[in-house]
This record gives C-alpha cells, sequence and structure tokens, in this order.
C-alpha cells in the first residue's frame, strides 16, 4: 500500500513539470542569422540610426560590358581616332598632316610672312640712330603763330630760328631760342626747343613754381635764372648707343637743373623724397604739378639717369596719356 502511494506521488509530480515546461512561452527574440553581403536585409540595418556596427555597403559590380562602353579599337569595323586618348586639342588646332602633305611643304619654297603680330626681328630699341630712317616732323604754320602769339603775351623773350636738320631724324621745323622764360627770369644757357616747350616753362613757371618759391625760400627773395641742363641735342634716349630717340632730339624737352635767386644759395634739383624741410615740399610740389604743364615729367626720384634734374617733355600720345613720376 504505501509503495503503491509513492509511487502514485512520483507520477503526480512527473505530470506536474510536464505541465510547466508546456506552458513556458519560447522568448519573442532569438539570434538573428547572419546577413551575406547585397542581401536587402543589410540596407535596412545601414539605414537604422542605432545600428552603429553594421558594415559599409558594398558598392555593386560594374556589368561586364556596359552600354557606354567605348568600341574596340581594335575591331576592324570601328575606325580609330585620329589622336591619343591622353592628347588635348584646342579650338582652332589642325589635324596632323600626312607624310606626303609634309615632304610637299618641305620642297616648296619659303616665304617671308610680315604680319603685325610678328616680333620685329631688329626693333626699334635694339637700332642705332642711323638704321632707325626718321625723319623731322613737320609743324602747322598756324599752330606755331598761335604759340608764338601766347608766348609774347606771358612776355617770354625769345628768336626765331631757322630750321634745324642734323639728319637721322634730329632737328625741329620751326625752332625758337628762348633767354628769359618770364620777364626777369633768364633761362641759362638759352633754350633751344619747339615753341609748346617755351610756352609749358612759361606756364609752369607763372604758375606753380614761383608762388611755391615765395612760400618755401621766402626769405631768399625771387627766382632770377632757371638753370638748364639741356634743350636740344641730337641724341638717343639717355645718350644710349641703341634705342629709340630722345625728344631732346626732336626740340620736344627740356631739363632743369636749378633755380637761382636773388639771395641766398640755389635750390638743386636731387633725390627728396624723405627731406622734411620746406625746400624738399617744394621740390615734390613742382615735380607733381609739372604734369598740368608737360606730357612727361621725370624727376629725381625715377631713376638714375635723373638724380640731377627735372626732364620735362611735351610729347603728344594717343588719348593724351601724360607719364609724370
Amino acid at each position: 500500500m504505501d509503495g503503491c502511494v509513492k509511487k502514485t506521488g512520483q507520477i503526480a509530480t512527473a505530470l506536474l513539470c510536464l505541465i510547466m515546461l508546456t506552458g513556458a512561452g519560447l522568448p519573442e527574440t532569438g539570434p538573428k542569422p547572419e546577413v551575406k553581403p547585397g542581401d536587402k536585409q543589410v540596407e535596412q540595418q545601414a539605414e537604422d540610426p542605432a545600428n552603429i556596427d553594421v558594415a559599409p555597403k558594398p558598392q555593386p559590380k560594374p556589368d561586364a560590358k556596359p552600354e557606354t562602353a567605348a568600341p574596340d579599337a581594335a575591331s576592324p569595323d570601328v575606325p580609330k581616332p585620329d589622336t591619343k586618348p591622353d592628347e588635348k586639342t584646342t579650338e582652332g588646332d589642325q589635324p596632323t598632316p600626312s607624310s606626303d602633305t609634309l615632304a610637299k611643304d618641305a620642297a616648296a619654297p619659303k616665304r617671308e610672312v610680315q604680319g603685325p603680330n610678328l616680333p620685329d626681328k631688329n626693333p626699334p630699341d635694339k637700332q642705332t640712330l642711323e638704321a632707325q630712317h626718321l625723319t623731322i616732323e613737320p609743324e602747322s604754320d598756324a599752330d606755331h603763330s598761335e604759340c608764338v602769339k601766347e608766348l609774347q603775351a606771358l612776355g617770354v623773350v625769345f628768336t626765331d630760328l631757322s630750321r634745324i636738320d642734323d639728319g637721322n631724324g634730329c632737328g625741329i621745323d620751326k625752332p625758337i631760342k628762348v633767354t628769359q622764360a618770364l620777364p626777369g627770369i633768364k633761362l641759362k644757357p638759352d633754350g633751344v626747343f619747339r615753341c609748346p616747350v617755351a610756352l609749358a616753362l612759361a606756364r609752369w613757371m607763372k604758375g606753380t613754381v614761383i608762388p611755391a618759391a615765395a612760400i618755401a625760400a621766402a626769405d631768399q627773395g625771387r627766382i632770377t635764372t632757371i638753370n638748364q641742363a639741356s634743350s636740344y641735342i641730337c641724341r638717343l634716349r639717355n645718350s644710349a648707343e641703341t634705342g629709340k630717340i630722345s625728344e631732346h632730339a626732336r626740340g620736344n624737352a627740356v631739363d632743369i637743373a636749378s633755380f637761382s635767386f636773388e639771395k641766398g644759395e640755389d635750390i638743386a634739383v636731387k633725390p627728396r623724397r624723405e627731406d622734411s624741410t620746406l625746400i624738399g615740399a617744394f621740390q615734390r610740389t613742382v615735380s607733381a604739378a609739372g604734369c598740368l604743364y608737360f606730357t612727361t615729367v621725370l624727376d629725381p626720384e625715377s631713376d638714375a639717369a635723373h638724380e640731377t634734374h627735372f626732364h620735362l617733355d611735351v610729347l603728344q600720345r594717343k588719348g593724351g596719356y601724360r607719364y609724370c613720376h
């Protein structure tokens, strides 16, 4: 009897365990299978911002024969291009001539082509004065007559000279010799040039130099003399052996070396860029104002060739352009 009860209890226990096992549920999530590259599930995981361990999306392999692939150059049905793939051409490039064309060109006589875009074999800056074959520029009678009237009105003392012709383009069609740039102000030595130079010099002196000197050198009295270093002379620029003709050789220029006063020392033209005195201010003022009257002004700050004087000329340029330095 006791044995039977014990066996019955074991069976009941076994049934209870079975009921508990069958009632237990499986977990909602389980291990996920490893996804192969290219699987759509990888793309879904890459879009999930919480998934930071997902490998980069693999790039699809190109098709073996894309529709836009270049034709096979080895194919007998496809013509080969004239240029290599790595050659660059620009608009206006010509195709490579054939061997027959090259042979004909080599046999043809050569002709020297002249044009505006071709460099001059011997430009003026490499030529001597004789090699340039220059001529004297003619002056209008009417213009010269009008200029002379203005000189007379300003009180400039001058005389007319005969035409100067020293050859190779050196000379003046209607030269004058100036002894006084303004009444009571001598030009020393006398200057020989064209009338427009004398007119610009007189206007510059009256409008700028005399008023500026009255302030900068008031204790020296009035200006009595303009000491010039060069007027007309037949030479190239800066007295070089080759190059462009000087405006002095055409009667268009005058060089001013210093100004003399009634008393005291002369005011010499020299480098004064750092001169903080009234004399320094005077020189810089008259130099800058010179471009109101002359078309070219070169002062001691320009270059070594002009360290001791002002170069002033009336060269006419296109568009009324002036060069002042």
